[in-house]
């Protein structure tokens, strides 16, 4: 057994029947041309055999305020194969997805599923998983399938996602002289952050709040449909784009991709609020995290947020991209002058208020921010599960009351792979903002022609 970490405990805390608080991936592979009609039927038998046998953390249950290990643990229970009714669209997927990342883990066991799903048409079919923010954060999740494939695509018996041996179960093995080690280290690294941060505070309190036009407050996003209570109920919305296409936008107008990225999804979020009724005199605020590992470890969570101002009042795209582009370079020149551990106090104290108020959800209308943006780079090779080619994976993510709305994307090969998703009562015919999103590519695609020309 071993005690729940505070952040654990707070994901955990957290959750309630219309708050599910796992992440889950979706991702959709390729049949070989040359496979037998029992192709995924053997890859199910395959995983089903004493290979599966999970390690730490997937074979952890709770108990209390610990977690345990699952002496009657069930692969039934968490492994599932079902096959979508015909005619098999992507849009039947999607429905099934949304309907299972709306259900809660059940509590009495790991606290993760995997779903195997075949009948996709195009001769292909996906894998669904799913995990608690309490066992692994989202991009660690998807990391940690993306392990379990291969670059190889002759190679075969790939070990499923929970045999694969991570980060989180190498820390677990440490031996606790490394553990206290650490923990010693992390206190003095605290100690020695203090008067950088007191010093980057001072700055805030006396040059950038209501002085700076390109500081963006935790008390300045607007009350919008995005920011409500919501449902049980969710709607999971996927497209892949083009990566080429905003990196021909982001050169041609010297600014970064996720610049671009950032200036995308504020054009599409403006016309599916003005087809509600419901867009804000006053800019959306987006929350982005922001990586702040200063090493090569792929340890814990070593992440903070950045406030960026979307610019949704301006009709112009190029407008709404420089003042996006002028908010975001204003938190990162001053992260700049900080080191990690500097970065993660200052935030901690800036953003507390905040926090603390998505914890409790007293005001769930008065956010500090209208909707996450998170963008991840992925991988850049082409992935194999026993011979089955990966074609795209997509990002499912947490809504919470006050926050409807999440846009995660990570990159595949060429492609920006986006993940929408949302509650499905509280922002309706959601799925509209990937056709805006192609429809706002689309108009900087002819503004870079102009200036071309």
């Amino acid at each position: 057994m071993r005690p729940l970490h505070p952040i654990d405990f707070i994901f955990l805390s957290l959750e309630k029947r219309q708050q599910p608080m796992h992440v889950g991936g979706l991702f959709l592979f390729q049949i070989p041309d040359n496979a037998p009609t029992s192709f995924i039927q053997d890859l199910v038998a395959d995983i089903r055999t004493s290979k599966s046998i999970p390690i730490p953390p997937f074979n952890n249950k709770l108990n209390g305020l610990f977690w345990d290990e699952d002496q009657e643990f069930d692969l039934d229970h968490h492994f599932r194969h079902i096959a979508l009714p015909q005619p098999g669209r992507i849009r039947e997927l999607l429905t099934y997805i949304s309907q299972e990342h709306s259900a809660l883990l059940d509590r009495a066991k790991p606290l993760w599923t995997c779903n195997i799903i075949e009948g996709i048409e195009d001769n292909r079919f996906a894998m669904y998983f799913k995990i608690h923010h309490a066992m692994v954060d989202g991009i660690a999740g998807m990391r940690l399938v993306e392990k379990s494939l291969s670059h190889d695509p002759d190679a075969k018996s790939i070990v499923p996602p929970w045999c694969v041996e991570g980060p989180r179960a190498k820390r677990l093995k440490q031996p606790k002289s490394s553990k206290i080690k650490g923990f010693i280290a992390t206190v003095k690294s605290q100690l020695e952050s203090t008067p950088g941060v007191l010093y980057e505070l001072s700055q805030t309190i006396t040059k950038d709040i209501g002085r700076n036009p390109d500081y963006v407050s935790s008390f300045q996003a607007p009350s919008s449909i995005l920011n409500q209570r919501v449902s049980s109920s969710r709607r999971f919305a996927a497209q892949s784009y083009e990566f080429s296409r905003l990196t021909a936008i982001a050169k041609a107008l010297n600014v970064t991709i996720n610049d671009v990225v950032l200036a995308v999804c504020s054009g599409a979020l403006r016309e599916y609020l003005i087809t509600q009724n419901a867009l804000p005199k006053k800019p959306l605020i987006a929350m982005v995290p922001a990586s702040v590992r200063d090493d090569n470890s792929d340890l814990s969570n070593r992440i903070t947020m950045i406030l960026a101002n979307l610019g949704t009042h301006k009709e112009e795209p190029l407008e709404r991209l420089q003042i996006i582009r002028r908010s975001m370079l204003n938190a990162k020149q001053k992260f700049k002058r900080m080191n990690s551990s500097q970065i993660l106090n200052y935030s901690a104290f800036v953003y507390s208020a905040a926090g603390l108020n998505i914890a409790s959800g007293l005001m769930p209308k008065r956010q500090a921010f209208n909707l996450v943006i998170s963008n991840v780079p992925g991988p850049s090779e082409p992935l194999y599960w026993n011979g089955a080619k990966l074609d795209a994976l997509y990002p499912a993510s947490i809504v919470l009351d006050g926050q409807a709305l999440n846009i995660t994307m990570t990159s595949y090969l060429d492609k920006l792979e986006v993940g929408l998703t949302a509650c499905r009562n509280a922002l309706p015919k959601m799925q509209n903002l990937l056709t805006h999103l192609e429809e706002e590519i689309q108009k900087f695609e002819l503004l870079i022609k102009d200036i071309e020309i």
